[in-house]
């Protein structure tokens, strides 16, 4: 892992949530939908600055996982 700052952090997990939603094909619609079925109230806006902008508690990133069904997660997929 060649990762130097916490903003590099932020980017790579911003991208990896962003890719994994392209990947399942939904909106940041169906994911804040996805996620109020596990206590997590969010908006499409606030899905879209989150991301943008690479920043967010690990509980939102955790229920994203869980959203989007998401098995063995490797560090590998968020560190290329």
């Amino acid at each position: 892992m060649n990762v130097k700052s916490e903003a590099e952090w932020a980017e790579r997990a911003g991208a990896f949530l962003k890719h994994k939603v392209k990947d399942a094909d939904i909106t940041y619609i169906e994911l804040a939908r996805r996620l109020r079925k596990h206590g997590i109230m969010e908006t499409e806006a606030s899905i879209t600055n989150k991301l943008a902008r690479g920043t967010f508690p690990a509980t939102f990133f955790l229920a994203c996982i869980a959203a989007l069904e998401l098995d063995g997660i490797a560090m590998k997929e968020i560190l290329p």
